[in-house]
């Protein structure tokens, strides 16, 4: 498509919206006669797979391009999406005309710009003390963490303008709403008609990492870009009791144009598992439904060539939204809509979702908070580090969309080519990452020594308790020994990771004053194990928090080790024994520098903190 015709589609929805009879009903009038084509119409329509016509109940949300208060998604013909400041114009505008909605800044992001949050309560809140006060649920709403996924943004500010002027107002009586509109705001305005080639609009979309090209979706844990930091501190200082990270999918097509998933119930928070399958999900799932969407579970396909092969249901690390909320006990829902549905649909499907949210956190606010309440106190014996695949016992009936497979001329290999037309694939398999890998015993407490602050800062930021020693003590403690590190091979979101095998020793220390001391049974207890246990997917010592260790920086000449050797032999029996065994291994006799380095190993001049884990694990 041209630019040309793209010009003349932007302007032809402000025309035709002009053109249109508007009811004179308050601020409640609608316009519902915006044609499919110009709803659907975007740069790469001609690329991507055809897709079927829409129309639902949900379209009478949307007022006509002239009113008042029509957001300026409403203003273009449900095409385009603002940007930052225009966004914040408008919302500055809401807020100033509104008594129930206040604005805070979480913070600056790299590049300066505010990331703003709009608080919603019927009293007007403007602090997190206020909001806690009122005694009600708060749910929690992020858009733009991949900014040109940016259908909440949009979707929100309609709810907060139907809250504010329209006949929504009741949905605060119960419960209070927090929204950012923009998580990553300096990539949000890095933003192109070209951004994202397999998305059905906005016209302008946004950049999917920030500034400094981290992916904030692979940052909860680690935790090291700013506007996450920001946003960690949020919910730490705000205490939700309900995250909803909204994002827009990539790879199959399948009829569902709202995908929406949690934590699974073999997780670290099965009470928010039950309450979110049982009361919320069903709830959800209806209220779409009766609004024309067509509401879906968040699997993806095992194989995009060959659905039979069945799909996954992900049980997500703590990398991610989902998957930090399900560690640190907050219920979180990641919103996937699906990208190849026209904007407009995805945005309406996204504001059903958020009134219904708050409509059923209000009548269920009691069960969700005492789930928990569970969760954070329930303190297993036993932690689950790595999860394996497993084929689940019952499949699903998926709504997907027929295929067919072609070889590409330009490729020579087999694609798909997506065909539009609906297609049910009933009881097809179901894979999930919910079987135990490695499980570790919980200990007590861990103990961290002082000089590794940029840790016990990480922790701290995540809301981790923890104490000091007044002064220095001894203890028994465990303490893992690494052999055989692998590092990644490349960067991997900034960072350089590592696995390696553990052995884990029983010895006694003594902890310098200021050690840091962190007690397991406390309501973030799970997420300290899942960051301070090495073997742990996430853990800080995955992500490179520790690597100073695998530096060995003092060594020993071989005229000295000689010597050594000789008198060390001389004087130990037992280390005779020990080193004709080791002859007894042809590499290792053959290998000079393996025999000296063996001795200098066994010897009081070795580095005895190499490759040992700083972190210590106390069990009583």
């Amino acid at each position: 498509m041209h630019r040309t015709l793209l010009a003349s589609l932007w302007i032809s929805p402000l025309l035709f919206c002009a053109a249109l009879s508007v009811a004179a009903d308050d601020h409640t009038q609608r316009s519902t006669h915006t044609t499919i084509e110009q709803a659907n119409t975007f740069i790469n329509d001609n690329i991507l797979p055809p897709i079927q016509p829409w129309s639902g109940a949900s379209e009478t949300l949307l007022l006509s391009a002239e009113h008042p208060w029509a957001t300026p998604f409403e203003q273009h013909g449900y095409l385009s999406t603002p940007n930052y400041s225009d966004t914040m114009a408008w919302l500055d505008k809401l807020v100033d005309s509104s008594d129930v909605l206040h604005k805070v800044s979480l913070g600056k992001s790299p590049q300066g710009r505010d990331i703003w949050m709009i608080v919603a309560s019927s009293e007007g809140a403007q602090s997190a003390t206020a909001l806690t006060d009122n005694g009600k649920a708060t749910v929690f709403v992020q858009a733009g963490i991949h900014s040109g996924e940016i259908d909440g943004k949009d979707a929100g500010m309609m709810l907060l303008r139907d809250i504010s002027h329209g006949n929504k107002r009741a949905l605060l009586d119960k419960v209070n709403l927090l929204f950012v509109p923009i998580l990553s705001v300096d990539a949000h305005e890095r933003s192109s008609e070209y951004n994202r080639v397999n998305q059905r609009g906005p016209i302008n979309m946004g950049w999917r990492t920030t500034a400094n090209n981290l992916n904030l979706n692979r940052d909860y844990a680690k935790a090291d870009a700013l506007e996450m930091q920001h946003l960690i501190r949020a919910i730490n200082i705000w205490q939700p009791d309900l995250y909803i990270d909204v994002h827009v999918t990539d790879g199959i097509d399948y009829q569902y144009d709202v995908t929406f998933g949690y934590n699974v119930k073999q997780g670290y928070s099965p009470s928010s598992f039950n309450w979110l399958e049982t009361i919320y999900r069903p709830a959800i799932e209806k209220a779409l439904t009766e609004q024309g969407h067509i509401p879906g579970p968040l699997v993806f396909a095992l194989d995009n060539a060959d659905m039979a092969k069945g799909i996954s249901l992900w049980n997500p690390s703590p990398r991610f939204s989902n998957g930090y909320g399900d560690a640190r006990h907050l219920p979180t829902i990641l919103i996937e809509n699906h990208s190849l549905k026209p904007y407009k649909q995805r945005v309406l499907g996204t504001y059903i979702m958020l009134e219904e949210t708050l409509n059923t956190v209000a009548k269920h606010s009691t069960k969700l908070k005492s789930a928990i309440y569970a969760d954070k106190y329930r303190h297993p014996n036993q932690l689950t580090l790595t999860w394996q695949n497993e084929q689940l016992p019952k499949g699903i009936d998926f709504k997907g969309i027929d295929y067919r497979i072609e070889t590409s001329p330009i490729s020579g290999a087999d694609v798909v080519r997506w065909t539009g037309e609906p297609k049910l694939y009933p009881n097809i398999p179901v894979v999930a990452n919910t079987k135990p890998g490695i499980v570790v015993s919980r200990p007590v407490a861990y103990y961290i020594p002082p000089q590794w602050t940029t840790v016990i800062e990480r922790l701290s930021l995540h809301g981790i308790r923890f104490t000091r020693l007044e002064k220095p003590t001894r203890i028994k403690v465990q303490q893992y020994q690494f052999n055989d590190p692998v590092f990644s091979s490349a960067d991997y979101e900034g960072r350089q990771t590592v696995t390696a095998t553990t052995v884990s020793n029983e010895v006694s220390l003594s902890l310098p004053a200021g050690t840091v001391r962190i007690a397991t049974e406390q309501p973030l207890g799970d997420l300290a194990m899942l960051l301070l246990e090495p073997q742990a997917e996430d853990s800080l010592f995955y992500w490179g928090f520790f690597n100073t260790i695998f530096t060995q920086t003092e060594y020993i000449e071989d005229y000295a080790v000689e010597p050594l050797a000789t008198k060390m032999l001389a004087e130990n029996p037992d280390l005779q024994a020990e080193f004709a065994q080791a002859l007894k291994d042809p590499a290792f006799a053959k290998d000079s520098k393996a025999r000296l380095r063996w001795f200098y190993q066994r010897s009081p001049y070795y580095d005895k903190q190499y490759l040992v884990y700083p972190v210590l694990r106390a069990m009583k």
